[in-house]
């Protein structure tokens, strides 16, 4: 199956880039400088090298916000988000003195009028090109896109935001830009939420601007349609994904060891420091990262790199170090809890046997010495196993894992629509798909996105439980049969083999399991490619600490630092 960034969204992305940026500026003969945001700088080093740009022209990559020494002789080209602060940047380097010859501007979305005013009032007679390429989201990995925005979370779920509907709408724009790249006109549904109204309010947004986009796109000609889906859910409607330790490479990488940025640190055997990045450039990590971890093995590596000749011995090196990490974590403690989580999640133990009693499941992991993040991991797969507890019995668990000052790592759950005092005794479980495949004892449990893409893309999905917002022609049924007089066009940024695509967004961020789940499915069904995305990307750590933080009143996030010599 493609991947790696030859392929998928970052393939896309680079030729959208290079189909509208590059190509405008390929006209003129000099050497260019490219000038972007922290967003855009994300997003162009999302798809592409240095080498890259330079094989097109551009010689200097700069800072909007930084001050940069003007080179009057040279044209430059402005990549940046049409926000207030990107404008004013740009219009402070041509007010008073121009830093450079002229200027190609280009937004990654819709410029609003007063912005757009305000540039030509100042900066007019220097601008050769403006251009909104509709190109807001992030391309993350080849199935995997991010709005890069984690902060959403706090903003749709706190109970003292002030911002979430505009959240709501930006999200609404990024994803419109993910289809309008991908050449797709979806229909778009939603999973109903009894007590949460964010699916329902996001798919009415996607699905308006969807309209809008088109109708300015192709004035006077009403585009159809085209054989996609947009499917939107609530992060509530599936709390166990994001909690359980995950034993595939990539997800048990980002839980267990301190990785940030893509960035792994490690000490190499002379006791010096080592860094690797962990993207789709490494196709090791390609190969590697959706494995069970019991599969990554010395001798296994070394079939693999045979198998990939062009790959340095580095390569190996990185994980061999990286699986070796996983492995002392998983040992030292996560061995233990495994077991009691699966239970707990899946409902029944190794042999199947109903777990009758989860309170003496937990027990164990209540007595042992585990770490008081994994201890409060464990009683939330219980409150989950049960759809809620008792306050008497929760307050008991939480004076046993000694958080009685906070408390919110648990409570806090509710803003997400999840019961954790159960208000029922007779809370309906979604019923899950059987699945008979052989598994590891440890990793029984299965994402429910899967569930919901595979249902998807064999059309069983319930309209009760997911209503149309609009609907995608008849003839999609995930299968890729498409009747004969409806033809499908390809495009260069076609990358559908021929099939439907469905686009899974999760509002509130997604975990590692959920993303493997999209390259999973589009494995099984080889004419219909799963994309997912969200706000951002999820690890256990990061999300308590998200979820805690949620009631705490507007002013009490912000935290000033001040550096007095």
């Amino acid at each position: 199956m493609a991947s790696g960034s030859e392929h998928g969204l970052k393939r896309i992305v680079w030729q959208k880039l290079k189909d509208t940026i590059i190509a405008d500026c390929r006209k003129a003969d000099i050497w260019k400088i490219l000038i972007l945001d922290p967003f855009t700088t994300k997003l162009v080093s999302s798809c592409c090298k240095m080498s890259d740009l330079m094989a097109e022209g551009i010689t200097i990559v700069e800072d909007l916000y930084k001050s940069r020494e003007p080179v009057p002789e040279m044209k430059a080209i402005y990549f940046m988000s049409p926000t207030s602060k990107c404008v004013d940047a740009f219009i402070a380097d041509f007010k008073l003195k121009p830093k450079y010859k002229a200027a190609y501007v280009y937004f990654t979305d819709y410029c609003p009028d007063d912005l757009f005013n305000n540039m030509k009032l100042y900066c007019a007679k220097y601008i050769r090109v403006v251009k909104e390429i509709n190109l807001s989201f992030l391309p993350y990995e080849a199935q995997v896109f991010t709005c890069d925005n984690p902060g959403a979370f706090r903003s749709i779920y706190s109970p003292h935001s002030q911002d979430k509907r505009r959240t709501l709408e930006t999200m609404a724009d990024q994803i419109v830009t993910l289809c309008a790249t991908l050449g797709e006109y979806p229909g778009v549904r939603y999973k109903k939420e009894s007590n949460m109204e964010n699916t329902k309010a996001l798919a009415e947004l996607v699905d308006n601007k969807l309209s809008a986009h088109y109708e300015l796109d192709e004035p006077g000609k009403k585009k159809e349609k085209t054989q996609a889906q947009v499917l939107i859910v609530e992060r509530g409607f599936d709390p166990v994904s994001p909690i359980l330790h995950e034993l595939t490479y990539q997800a048990m990488a980002y839980d267990l060891i301190d990785i940030q940025n893509e960035t792994y640190k490690y000490k190499s055997k002379d006791g010096s420091e080592k860094e690797a990045l962990l993207n789709e450039d490494d196709m090791l990590w390609v190969k590697l990262r959706h494995r069970h971890i019991a599969e990554i093995t010395i001798s296994g590596l070394s079939q693999l790199m045979k198998k990939m000749p062009t790959f340095r011995k580095q390569m190996k090196t990185v994980h061999l170090h990286l699986a070796e990490d996983c492995m002392n974590q998983y040992q030292k403690s996560v061995e233990k809890l495994c077991k009691a989580e699966q239970d707990l999640a899946v409902g029944s133990d190794v042999e199947g046997v109903k777990v009758k009693d989860p309170m003496r499941t937990l027990l164990p992991v209540l007595l042992h010495n585990h770490s008081t993040h994994d201890k409060i991991r464990a009683v939330l797969l219980y409150i989950f196993s049960l759809s809620g507890t008792t306050e008497e019995n929760l307050n008991k668990l939480i004076q046993n894992v000694k958080i009685e000052h906070e408390r919110e790592f648990i409570l806090n759950w509710k803003e997400l629509g999840v019961n954790i005092i159960s208000p029922s005794l007779f809370s309906r479980k979604p019923s899950r798909r059987e699945r008979p495949e052989e598994t590891y004892n440890l990793s029984r449990w299965t994402p429910v996105i899967k569930d919901v893409m595979e249902d998807a893309v064999e059309n069983k999905l319930d309209t009760k439980e997911w209503p149309h917002q609009s609907e995608c022609p008849a003839a999609w049924n995930g299968s890729g049969a498409v009747s004969a007089r409806q033809k499908q066009k390809t495009s260069t940024l076609d990358d559908r083999r021929g099939g439907a695509r469905l686009i899974v967004f999760v509002i509130g961020g997604m975990c590692y399991s959920e993303t493997r789940c999209a390259y999973q499915v589009s494995q099984a069904v080889k004419s219909c490619q799963v994309i997912i995305g969200s706000s951002h990307i999820l690890t256990p750590t990061a999300l308590l600490e998200d979820i805690k933080a949620l009631s705490k009143g507007p002013m009490e996030t912000f935290t000033i630092c001040e550096n007095h010599a």
